[in-house]
């Protein structure tokens, strides 16, 4: 995985400007899956930026800027949940579209996220083919309008 793919540089134009590129942050600690995940979206031509820690994640967000925010449910620092709530709540990040993707697949884990505002659920183990093609519906259409 590119370093330039995986971190935007202070000051710089965003890549969906620059190249037309979609901006995915992923929000991910395991990083055996976070590496993997972001080869996936990369290959795709899509610029991914990587936070592994939840008390970081709404500050990187807020930088990025990014179309997609993939986020896991349990991370160090902070919840997946809090982290969505911020998301929504913030008018400059509500229409971010938000992907949960997480091991924790429970008919309330899923009612959760939905009633924070989620987009959509995926649970862990997931197909590589589902993932980056849900990645890419969500990329289509508005925040909200992907399902869940």
């Amino acid at each position: 995985m590119s370093e330039q793919g995986r971190h935007r540089q202070e000051g710089a134009v965003p890549a969906v400007e620059a190249h037309g590129r979609a901006r995915i942050c992923l929000v991910e600690d395991e990083m055996a899956i976070a590496e993997a995940i972001s080869f996936l979206l990369e290959r795709e031509g899509w610029q991914v930026e990587l936070v592994a820690d939840g008390a970081a994640a709404i500050d990187a967000i807020r930088r990025a800027r990014p179309d997609v925010v993939i986020l896991d449910l349990m991370l160090p620092g902070r919840s997946g949940y809090d982290i969505l709530r911020d998301i929504k709540a913030d008018p400059a990040l509500a229409g971010t579209r938000v992907l949960m993707l997480t091991a924790r697949g429970q008919e309330r884990d899923r009612e959760r996220a939905a009633t924070l505002g989620v987009d959509r659920f995926m649970t862990k183990p997931f197909s590589n083919t589902e993932l980056v093609g849900t990645v890419r519906v969500m990329l289509s259409g508005p925040a909200g309008e992907a399902g869940g």
